[in-house]
């Protein structure tokens, strides 16, 4: 069984009863876990399980798939400062997702995760402005190693990575 704390960036629906977890996991990268019954009313998982949540969590990994086991997990922060306005909660989606595209399962990078923690740590205590945006990309960026300094941190990141999440218009329109 193996053990980290980990900040929640993807809920799926797997099954009408499970769920499938994406976590940026410090010190172990992005991970992908299934929450067997995390759908039940009285399921054990109920009210643990929700975007930007960090937790303590207990998983095993799969032979066959990239799919781990959750098998425990304890909140540590539920991140309801990032829920009070609208706009804060579309950006924490939106890093969510910048995360999860630049991250690969089992490569660790705790600058990346530490950042996250910094941008809901923002979220949760601010009110966002777009230069919270600008400034999440231009680290990421910078810690990826795919910015040069002269354009911008966005571009350089559509670049290496094949484009950015849909979510970054909507956040622009937000806070445009």
């Amino acid at each position: 069984m193996k053990t980290g704390k980990g900040i929640i960036l993807r809920l799926t629906k797997l099954t009408d009863t499970s769920l499938i977890v994406t976590w940026c996991v410090e010190g172990v990268g992005l991970v992908k876990t299934v929450a067997k019954g995390a759908r039940r009313p009285k399921s054990s998982f109920s009210g643990k399980l929700d975007l930007f949540f960090t937790a303590e969590l207990y998983w095993v990994d799969s032979a066959k798939s990239e799919l781990g086991t959750l098998r425990e997990l304890v909140v540590t922060e539920y991140a309801e400062g990032i829920r009070k306005q609208y706009k804060n909660t579309m950006v924490a989606g939106y890093f969510a997702s910048l995360t999860e595209s630049v991250m690969e399962a089992g490569e660790a990078d705790d600058d990346v995760y530490g950042l996250l923690v910094r941008g809901y740590k923002y979220l949760s205590e601010s009110t966002v402005e777009w230069r919270a945006i600008t400034h999440f990309e231009k680290e990421l960026a910078a810690l990826l190693g795919v910015w040069d300094g002269k354009c911008a941190p966005h571009l350089a990141l559509r670049k290496a990575f094949g484009g950015l999440p849909r979510s970054r218009s909507t956040c622009e329109e937000l806070l445009g």
